[in-house]
């Protein structure tokens, strides 16, 4: 039961800050923030807010400069429209997703120029040794069946 209430609270917490980040705050540090997940203490007592930046990496530190700022100023909007006794204590936590995808389209990448050497090499290759290496049944005649029984 308290897991699927955290689950709700956790979502219902992504929802009114993103929804909040869209209106946009009066700080002109904070840059295109996406929140990619909530995750609430089983006491529903503090939550992590984990985050996005699209651009560069001064623009990343300038918005975690701000949502910092705005941590209070969030809490109590959420606290507000929640409908709770204890409002959760936020804390904003960048993602490392958009890091983990860059490597793993770069693993990606190496891994399809490896294909393509690998495909040139199998194009050009000659058999080690015979193209059909597989022992055939041999086929008698009629003539050697006769001679056997």
């Amino acid at each position: 039961m308290s897991n699927e209430r955290q689950a709700r609270m956790a979502d219902r917490i992504r929802v009114l800050i993103a929804e909040r980040l869209e209106k946009g705050l009066r700080d002109p540090r904070l840059g295109f923030v996406t929140i990619t997940d909530v995750r609430v203490t089983g006491d529903l007592q503090h939550a992590s807010v984990f985050y996005t930046v699209y651009g560069s990496d001064q623009e990343r530190e300038d918005s975690a400069a701000a949502l910092k700022a705005a941590t209070g100023m969030l809490r109590s909007e959420v606290g507000k429209r929640l409908g709770v006794r204890l409002t959760p204590s936020l804390e904003f936590i960048p993602d490392a997703l958009p890091e983990s995808a860059g490597h793993i389209a770069d693993l990606l990448r190496e891994a399809q120029e490896r294909d393509a050497v690998v495909a040139g090499l199998a194009s050009t290759a000659t058999y080690a040794g015979d193209e059909d290496p597989y022992v055939k049944p041999r086929e008698f005649d009629e003539d050697d069946d006769e001679d056997e029984v």
